[in-house]
């Protein structure tokens, strides 16, 4: 299984899909994180889903799609780039014994999904839906629903090694006569899929296999990745804000500031020097040499 996405559609029809497979940048973000198996399960989903709506909003910025909840699993976080990248993070009571069969919904409980754009220009935005359905593809298909009004259908799977996801989604209707059956057809078809299917089966055979009677147009794939955006100069920014009083309080404690990178473990250091230089700016100093 190679990690890339897919984008296709059906010649006169108004319906676009994508299909995505991932591997080895599932692999990158289970080999930082000692995650049990229900919660490196509902982590494959989530970056499967984030890589499907960055190549479906078409935003170049950054696309992050976060879990809260409120019982055993606080936290569930993915993010997608236009370049690829992919990288993710959980926060979880580790005391807690999970069910590795357990739904999104009975790990999270009581909580809401986090839908953000983030573009390179423009304003920020954010989409908050409610956790109504025990899954993650439900509650995403109830979100474009409701704030995009696209009728959009969702597979998501993961296993703990492969990651894959299938997205269908119906156009505004241009008034031009296409297949008015379309989309039920392709829903009915796709609904067909197993989950072992979507993640033993190449891309290819997937979309053979379910979509072998229609007139099927499928684009180049995109290669996908694990890769983290923290830098030096990220970390110094996020440190300026803290304030100098705060950063001197820390420096009378410990000397230095040492931080590290949630999503990648990327450990950062910044001497006394570094810390008076980012208080003035918040352009970061180059590390110190000793």
């Amino acid at each position: 299984m190679s990690d890339q996405i897919q984008r296709f559609l059906f010649d006169d029809t108004n319906v676009r899909g994508e299909i995505v497979q991932l591997q080895a940048a599932y692999g990158e973000v289970l080999a930082r994180h000692d995650y049990p198996a229900a919660i490196s399960r509902q982590m494959g989903e989530l970056l499967s889903a984030v890589a499907l709506l960055t190549e479906t909003v078409k935003l170049d910025g950054t696309v992050s799609l976060e879990v809260r909840g409120r019982q055993g699993v606080e936290v569930l976080m993915a993010e997608s780039n236009p370049g690829g990248e992919l990288r993710g993070i959980a926060r979880f009571d580790e005391a807690r014994d999970f069910d590795p069969a357990a739904s999104l919904r009975e790990l999270v409980g009581e909580g809401q999904i986090v839908i953000t754009l983030d573009p390179k220009e423009g304003q920020r935005y954010q989409g908050i839906v409610a956790l109504e359905h025990a899954d993650l593809a439900g509650c995403l298909e109830a979100y474009f629903s409701q704030s995009e009004q696209l009728a959009t259908r969702l597979w998501l799977s993961a296993d703990g090694s492969r990651s894959a996801g299938l997205l269908l989604q119906q156009l505004p209707d241009d008034h031009s006569n296409k297949d008015p059956d379309a989309w039920d057809r392709v829903v009915h078809l796709a609904s067909t899929i197993t989950a072992d299917e979507l993640l033993g089966l190449g891309r290819q055979e997937v979309l053979y296999r379910l979509f072998h009677e229609e007139t099927t147009r499928v684009f180049t794939p995109k290669a996908l990745a694990f890769g983290c955006t923290c830098s030096r100069e990220r970390v110094a920014n996020a440190l300026h804000t803290l304030g100098a009083d705060e950063l001197r309080e820390i420096l009378e404690q410990e000397r230095a500031v040492e931080t590290q990178c949630h999503f990648c473990h990327t450990r950062y250091h910044f001497s006394a020097a570094d810390v008076e230089a980012i208080i003035e700016s918040p352009q970061a100093p180059p590390p110190t040499v000793h």
